[in-house]
């Protein structure tokens, strides 16, 4: 008796709260009461639209999201599945510790944390080669060249051990300078891409910039160095 006396004391309790809290809160000029807002956290993005009133497809009762409802519509993605990319998507147990939802329209549901990706490492690593071979959990020990090997600028230039120079929080290099304009060392950063090794180089680059005589490890003779397409007498001009 005395815990069913507890729980409709609770109950009257909310519904004071509730009626006390009552104002609505104005969303795309229709007004959301707070009991609909309770059970409805905020729009989809707008590749999930179509199941806005379908909650279902992503929810199960008394689980919250669970990701065997994500893989239904994921899983069969030809583009997910051919990319390799996104193979580490295979390993996968949870999707909410980078995808979220309810963030609204224009959100995309990509939370990019490579700290997830060392747990699911550290895990791969115990359950193929064991203890022995795992050390401490750090950004470090992933193999960034896997995933950022079909955007690498340096074409490999520079090797695959991209955390010498970058790190997981932000790709840009704290302090980096530029090297002065005048400079004539490109080659020692940039490599040359395929076309300028083939007839492309003096059918159009070399036309387009009017250097009949420059070298593919000349790069200073038609590019700037704010940006590999503003080319020198040209401006802005788009090759590759």
């Amino acid at each position: 008796m005395k815990s069913l006396a507890l729980a409709g004391l609770f109950v009257a309790l909310l519904i004071i709260i509730f009626t006390i809290v009552a104002p609505s809160t104005q969303s795309s000029g229709d007004e959301l009461s707070v009991w609909n807002a309770a059970v409805n956290p905020g729009p989809l993005s707008a590749a999930h639209t179509f199941l806005s009133n379908k909650c279902e497809s992503c929810h199960a009762p008394n689980r919250g999201i669970v990701a065997e409802k994500c893989i239904t519509c994921h899983a069969s993605s030809p583009e997910l599945l051919m990319n390799p990319v996104d193979s580490f998507h295979a390993h996968l147990s949870d999707c909410r510790g980078c995808h979220a939802e309810h963030q609204g329209n224009k959100a995309r549901p990509i939370h990019m944390d490579h700290g997830q990706l060392v747990k699911i490492s550290l895990k791969y690593v115990l359950e193929t080669e064991g203890p022995a071979q795992t050390d401490s959990p750090h950004p470090t020990r992933l193999d960034c060249h896997s995933c950022h090997v079909f955007q690498d600028k340096h074409q490999e230039y520079f090797g695959k051990e991209c955390a010498t120079c970058h790190s997981e929080k932000s790709w840009k290099i704290p302090g980096y300078l530029h090297p002065s304009p005048t400079s004539t060392n490109c080659v020692e950063c940039h490599k040359a891409p395929p076309s300028h090794r083939m007839e492309h180089f003096g059918m159009v680059d070399q036309s387009v910039t009017g250097e009949k005589e420059a070298r593919i490890d000349q790069c200073y003779r038609c590019h700037q160095t704010d940006s590999f397409n503003d080319i020198k007498g040209v401006g802005w001009f788009k090759m590759h």
